[in-house]
């Protein structure tokens, strides 16, 4: 069996050295591996790590490439790398597993900003969640190891989750700008990985499971039905669009009075929480055909 052989070529990247092979070495593949628990589907790149200067590593389809610690100068150390990974190359063991190579479902992240702009929405190309949820604290949000890692960040103050979207609150204390990029690399990443966005009880412990909202809503009287079939055909997929929620509460037939629930964008938004109170407002009164019908809209 003809032998691999290795050429080393310099790269724009001081720091960065590129092992190149006279042969394929992935199935035109790409892997970056940042330390050694990564490199776990890598043999190569496990035995690589342990060389104490090694920062990163690159498997391309026909290179590794490495980025070395400022410890040492790739002068000193390039020629002994080189042939480790000829021998390693040559002895037939395994580069990169199969485990590594089954591709992850493809996932596409983007911001949306919203009209409240405390709140910031991240849209998946996927379904996170069955149904809507909120937490406005880490202590809320322990049915959802999801919202529990994003509470993490020091400048998270709320958490919406609905469909295929999550609607972050942030703090004051810093601009959008600072963190976006941050939170949507964050949460691709965590949805990438397959890791558990809700707990499997989390339905039952929240009462959100279909029995249970389908029984709420029978318990309702007819007006309250209508109601609420008027804001899930009219109202929710505006606020939605805008990463919020409205949520009907009551209906008092006494003094016509109806309260719903903003959450998500809408709660706390310096517009919405009058806009939305006249838009719904105007529209119960011409659909139910009732002058008397007031609405009060209170932040989630």
């Amino acid at each position: 069996m003809e032998q691999t052989k290795i050429s080393i070529t310099q790269t724009s990247n001081e720091a960065i050295l590129k092992f190149e092979a006279d042969r394929f070495l992935t199935n035109h593949n790409s892997f970056e591996f940042n330390n050694i628990d990564e490199a776990k589907h890598s043999p190569l790149a496990q035995q690589l790590f342990y060389l104490p200067f090694v920062k990163k590593v690159y498997i391309a389809s026909n290179f590794i490439a490495i980025e070395r610690y400022n410890i040492v100068e790739w002068k000193d150390v390039e020629n002994e790398v080189a042939t480790q990974i000829e021998n390693y190359l040559n002895s037939g063991a395994t580069i990169v597993s199969e485990e590594a190579v089954k591709p992850k479902a493809a996932l596409t992240v983007y911001a949306e900003s919203t009209p409240n702009p405390s709140v910031l929405k991240f849209v998946c190309n996927k379904v996170l969640v069955p149904n809507l949820y909120e937490f406005k604290s880490i202590e809320e949000a322990k049915p959802s190891p999801f919202a529990t890692a994003l509470f993490q960040f020091p400048f998270v103050k709320n958490v919406y989750m609905e469909k295929n979207f999550i609607s972050i609150t942030k703090f004051d204390i810093i601009e959008w700008e600072e963190i976006t990029l941050q939170l949507r690399e964050f949460i691709k990443s965590y949805v990438e990985d397959g890791k558990t966005i809700l707990s499997d009880d989390a339905p039952q412990k929240l009462n959100k499971t279909e029995t249970a909202i389908e029984q709420k809503f029978e318990a309702l009287d007819d007006t309250s039905k209508n109601i609420v079939n008027i804001l899930e055909e009219y109202i929710k997929p505006a606020v939605e669009s805008d990463g919020g929620n409205i949520e009907f509460k009551s209906y008092d037939a006494s003094t016509k009075k109806v309260e719903v629930l903003l959450q998500g964008a809408c709660s706390g938004c310096p517009s919405s929480t009058f806009t939305l109170k006249n838009g719904i407002e105007n529209m119960l009164k011409e659909m139910l055909k009732d002058n008397d019908i007031n609405v009060t809209a209170i932040n989630g």
